[in-house]
């Protein structure tokens, strides 16, 4: 990963569907961030304790993609993501996505998150053992 994440990497097995192909016959630039924002879903999801899913929602502030070669119909891809720095109410991640076993990289994902609170749709603090899971060591203090 480009950035040390503060938890383990979390990694997302995937496979290049039809639906993923786009005219020039391989996978349509959106795809590799929808499978950015899978990885990080699925991240929280294995992390998160049970009460900060049911009182926290994640809206994206910003996504940075860099292209490094191209997937094709029935590849095996992996979604390998890690967090960030956290500044705020700011929270960043990193995700590479890679082919094979070989992890040909294909792109380079930098998302910025912002966690909300479900019923207002408005931005939230996290609990200190949240913010311990998703934020590396870089946070600045709020």
């Amino acid at each position: 990963m480009s950035s040390e994440p503060a938890s383990a990497a979390f990694d997302l097995p995937l496979r290049v569907e039809a639906a993923d192909i786009d005219e020039q016959g391989h996978v349509n630039n959106v795809v590799y961030l929808r499978w950015a924002q899978e990885a990080a879903t699925a991240h929280w999801q294995a992390l998160a304790p049970p009460e900060a899913q049911a009182n926290t929602g994640w809206v994206v502030l910003r996504h940075e993609i860099d292209y490094k070669a191209a997937a094709f119909l029935h590849d095996e891809v992996n979604a390998r993501t890690g967090v960030g720095a956290a500044r705020g109410a700011i929270f960043e991640r990193h995700t590479e996505i890679t082919r094979g076993a070989a992890r040909e990289l294909l792109a380079q994902v930098r998302t910025l998150w912002c966690p909300i609170d479900p019923e207002t749709a408005r931005p939230k603090r996290l609990s200190r053992e949240v913010r311990a899971f998703f934020s590396s060591a870089r946070e600045s203090r709020e």
